[in-house]
């Protein structure tokens, strides 16, 4: 995490850090990480690279630092839909389309595919990744378990299960975002929802 800051005339520590976070995340989405540097990203704010520096120690944490902001949104989509008042079946299906990104080189989901690359030579990184993660699939675990309650599900495994659509999400993403032939988000949409009927059959 990042450590307070002294205010700034006219801008706030507060803003500055949001601001370089929306930026890194435009950058990362149009150019990739390796091209990212914090003289370059300091040059598009209008600071120092020595001031990023002091709130960012370094590209890596930049990264989860920019996911963890995008997520941050989310969870709260995702508390609003857990909230709603529909049918499981519905609710699921929600789930399932917010999950998936927008299209090819979603910002999101780039710092994603990002983060997936070098997390498995750095534990900080891992550890970030698992953290974000887990968010996703206790809201699923729990969009499953209301519907077992519900008869509306016929589910044993719960906590497997939802692992296993997860799974199923993060392939059908990935090729949506890297914008690989045949995976449209409405392909892949619609693929999710056949993995979702095979793996959450409807109860009754």
């Amino acid at each position: 995490m990042t450590g307070s800051t002294a205010a700034r005339p006219g801008r706030t520590g507060g803003d500055l850090r949001t601001r370089t976070l929306q930026e890194a995340t435009a950058v990362v989405a149009e150019q990739g990480l390796a091209s990212l540097t914090m003289a370059s990203l300091a040059k598009r704010l209008g600071t120092s690279g020595g001031h990023l520096l002091y709130y960012f120690r370094s590209k890596n944490l930049l990264l989860v630092e920019a996911l963890r902001y995008s997520e941050s949104a989310l969870t709260e989509e995702r508390a609003a839909l857990l909230a709603r008042r529909v049918t499981p079946a519905r609710r699921l299906d929600l789930y399932l389309d917010l999950y998936l990104p927008a299209g090819p080189r979603d910002p999101r989901w780039m710092l994603w595919v990002e983060l997936w690359a070098r997390s498995g030579a750095d534990d900080e990184l891992r550890a970030a990744q698992q953290e974000l993660d887990l968010g996703w699939q206790r809201d699923l675990e729990a969009i499953l378990a209301k519907g077992v309650d519900r008869g509306a599900f016929a589910v044993d495994d719960v906590p497997g299960r939802a692992a296993q659509l997860l799974a199923l999400l993060d392939g059908l993403s990935t090729r949506v975002v890297l914008g690989q032939p045949g995976s449209e988000r409405p392909r892949a949409l619609a693929a999710a929802r056949d993995a979702a009927a095979a793996l959450v059959p409807a109860g009754g």
